[in-house]
């Protein structure tokens, strides 16, 4: 159901100012030491599924694209935040703890596949036995083992599953084309088959291949900056470098990182404006790279965590998976309360749905570990 909205500039204000209140309340300080702690890994991720959930929202589920407008903008740097993040966790865990093939496998896409299954056979149940919509067996049967032929957001059972397909080629061939000994001929290989399944697409992706070919880069390119800042060779040099650079007075630093910092967010912020989004596609995915590494750049310079940030990226594969269908087909509040509170109040119930979620799946884990042993 597309929702109907009046004055969507003023209830963009509206919002805008509610989120960056709770990103300034929940301002705390970085008590960790590390170069790339999970927290701000975490932090990105809720950056970026907020730039997803918005652009489902401005875009496609309101009747005027201008609610939202400009934080629905950088859907597409989004999904390469992911990826890229999904790159460096992976290449930085297999160089720590190396594993098999099949052990790769059964942890890996044990951890995509059961959020997934869950997600799924609640929707296609009740899709059909509320809504009375039947998918088809081929389908259905297609869906279960995570391949997507399409993503329209109004006719399929979730279209942003065609972003799990695409994770899967990569949890699938990463495997294989992993060279401990040199990563980022990993990334090379990784890059090139990727492509390859972009100018010569089977037919089951075929009309899906064009939302890949604007995401190829940001997977290897996240297990480049795994190897680059894994002890590596090139990153000992520069730290060594910079730490000749004696910066004695603490008002230089924090001028230092301000600084930097206004100048990335400059960056941002051009970038989300001049997103290359319609282009040729080399360009979007450019231009979408850049803004990513400009973000990266911001939060690992920053001294504070952003908790509404970090919890939404806690949860943010389970808000990933249910959100479009939960806010699209059974809508329970923007039918009722204006736009800017329904979308605080989903913020809301998506976290708490994704606590849910994982508490079950942990809860269940525990209890088949009992009977297992």
């Amino acid at each position: 159901m597309i929702v109907l909205i009046t004055n969507p500039v003023w209830q963009t204000y509206i919002f805008s100012t509610i989120l960056f209140l709770a990103l300034l309340l929940s301002l705390r300080r970085r008590k960790d030491q590390d170069f790339f702690p999970i927290s701000v890994s975490q932090e990105l991720k809720g950056l970026a599924i907020l730039t997803i959930v918005f652009a489902h929202v401005g875009y496609e589920l309101v009747s005027d694209s201008r609610f939202l407008s400009p934080l629905s903008t950088m859907a597409g740097v989004g999904v390469n935040l992911f990826l890229m993040l999904s790159g460096y966790g992976l290449i930085i865990s297999s160089l720590k703890k190396p594993s098999s093939v099949w052990q790769f496998y059964k942890r890996r896409l044990a951890k995509l596949y059961v959020p997934f299954w869950i997600c799924l056979i609640t929707f296609f149940t009740l899709d059909f036995f509320w809504l009375h919509l039947n998918y088809g067996l081929v389908y259905m049967i297609q869906a279960f083992f995570g391949i997507f032929s399409r993503a329209n957001l109004y006719l399929d059972v979730n279209a942003p599953f065609w972003y799990f397909t695409w994770i899967v080629i990569y949890y699938l061939i990463f495997p294989w084309l992993l060279i401990r000994k040199a990563p980022w001929l990993t990334a090379i290989l990784i890059y090139l088959a990727t492509l390859a399944i972009i100018l010569w697409p089977p037919y089951f992706l075929s009309n899906v291949f064009y939302l890949y070919r604007v995401h190829l880069m940001a997977f290897p390119l996240g297990i480049l900056l795994g190897w680059f800042f894994n002890d590596s060779a090139p990153w000992l040099k520069i730290k060594e470098f910079f730490s000749r650079i004696k910066i004695t007075k603490k008002y230089q630093t924090i001028l230092l990182r301000a600084g930097s910092s206004l100048l990335l967010l400059a960056v941002i912020l051009y970038l989300a404006k001049n997103s290359g989004v319609g282009d040729k596609p080399i360009i979007e995915e450019t231009v979408s790279i850049i803004t990513c590494l400009a973000l990266l750049a911001l939060f690992l310079i920053k001294r504070v965590e952003i908790k509404v940030f970090y919890w939404l990226g806690f949860f943010s594969y389970e808000i990933y998976l249910f959100h479009w269908p939960l806010m699209y087909r059974y809508d329970f509040l923007y039918k009722y309360l204006p736009a800017w509170l329904a979308l605080t109040l989903y913020l809301l119930v998506f976290v708490g749905l994704g606590w849910l979620m994982k508490l079950l799946i942990d809860k269940s884990g525990q209890l088949l570990s009992k009977k297992a042993q």
